[in-house]
């Protein structure tokens, strides 16, 4: 694994990256979700794309990459594009799992490939509204050392940056940025997902003006058994955009 310090708002990042197919022209960025790593996104899409050359990063706080300060996902978009600076890396697709989504929709590349991607605010339940309220009253009254009871699992095992950084991505609404995106976007959604569920796929297709939305069976993770048929998909979706030109 490579790995690049980057200096970003009077703080210094290691982040972690790997390259793929290091003599090809046409860049994929390819960025994983919420507590995942380049690893798993290798594991799915390194036999793949033969064509294109695969830049895996891991995103600050997670893989083997650091995060000395809570981030927002203005923040790790912009770490990235100044790690794409130091390796000359291009964005001519990016491709985001889950939370990695939103990242790689604030970069803007010619080819916007969404998994199963976040940003859409579902309405919580009853349940989880009353856990919340409650966490709060136990706040107020100095008991917030219950926390653990109350928080997503997801959250749990967090360093206090990183879960500073869980509470600041976690409910972000990104209606209008998918909205105002300028390019082409390849959405690929499992129908059985419940950590984003399809009926957000729905609404994202719906709000990305130039947009392609793909539904194949599986869950959260439904791409690594289907890498195959999504990354032809991809290589079809990109060569749309070059016959535009």
């Amino acid at each position: 694994m490579a790995r690049k310090t980057i200096h970003y708002n009077g703080h210094t990042f290691d982040v972690g990256y790997e390259i793929v197919n290091p003599k090809e022209h046409v860049d994929i960025i390819i960025l994983h979700g919420w507590g995942s790593s380049k690893a798993l996104m290798k594991q799915a899409f390194g036999e793949h794309l033969e064509g294109f050359r695969h830049i895996y990063i891991d995103l600050p706080g997670f893989g083997g990459s650091t995060a000395p300060v809570a981030l927002k996902s203005e923040d790790y978009a912009r770490i990235v594009e100044l790690l794409l600076i130091e390796i000359n890396g291009r964005k001519d697709i990016a491709v985001g799992h889950s939370f990695g989504g939103k990242i790689a929709t604030l970069l803007e590349p010619d080819l916007l490939v969404l998994l199963s991607s976040a940003g859409i605010v579902m309405p919580k339940s009853a349940k989880v509204k009353m856990k919340i309220a409650f966490y709060k009253l136990l706040k107020n009254v100095g008991l917030s050392k219950f926390r653990d009871y109350f928080v997503a699992e997801d959250a749990k095992k967090l360093s206090r940056q990183m879960y500073e950084t869980f509470k600041n991505v976690v409910d972000e609404d990104f209606s209008e940025i998918f909205s105002s995106f300028p390019n082409k976007a390849l959405l690929c959604w499992g129908d059985k997902d419940t950590a984003t569920p399809l009926v957000a796929g729905e609404k994202m297709a719906s709000l990305i003006k130039d947009s392609k939305f793909m539904v194949y069976e599986g869950e959260h993770y439904f791409f690594l058994h289907h890498a195959k048929d999504v990354a032809e998909e991809i290589e079809r979706n990109f060569l749309e955009t070059l016959e535009r030109t």
